[in-house]
């Protein structure tokens, strides 16, 4: 697999995959809780940078990963590609690459959380909830 930094024109397929991974994991959104988002997300995607990306055969981004100050901000895998090495290679990068050794998850994905256990991260904190005053805890979870 290959990375490669997103491009600006990457921003509505990130935002495609962002919701589709979304929409597939985070059951315990409600459809308001998601539509709240959806400008939040198209504003970050816009400006977070550098953004990374793992593309398909014709150049589509379909995983994507964002890093800032030691912490993986951001982490999506569009659902078709679940299980097939994508959020594994990307976490890799953040840890190798670009020195991550923190991430945030919601608790309510236990999906995100069981795999970022897998990656060697464990819990060093919780909150009640999210950045956006949310009753969704987070775990905070750090590279053992």
């Amino acid at each position: 697999m290959h990375i490669s930094q997103a491009t600006p024109a990457d921003a509505p397929r990130l935002f495609d995959v962002w919701s589709a991974a979304v929409l597939a994991t985070h059951d315990f959104l409600s459809e308001e809780a998601y539509a709240a988002l959806v400008p939040i997300v198209r504003d970050v995607l816009a400006t977070f940078a550098p953004l990374y990306c793992l593309r398909d055969s014709a150049g589509a981004p379909y995983a994507f990963l964002g890093v800032a100050d030691g912490t993986i901000e951001m982490l999506f895998v569009h659902p078709d590609q679940h299980g097939r090495g994508a959020g594994r290679a990307l976490v890799d990068f953040a840890t190798r690459t670009l020195g991550a050794t923190r991430v945030d998850v919601n608790e309510q994905n236990p999906q995100a959380a069981g795999f970022y256990a897998r990656m060697g991260f464990r819990p060093a904190g919780r909150s009640e909830r999210d950045p956006f005053g949310n009753p969704y805890p987070i775990l905070h979870l750090e590279l053992a």
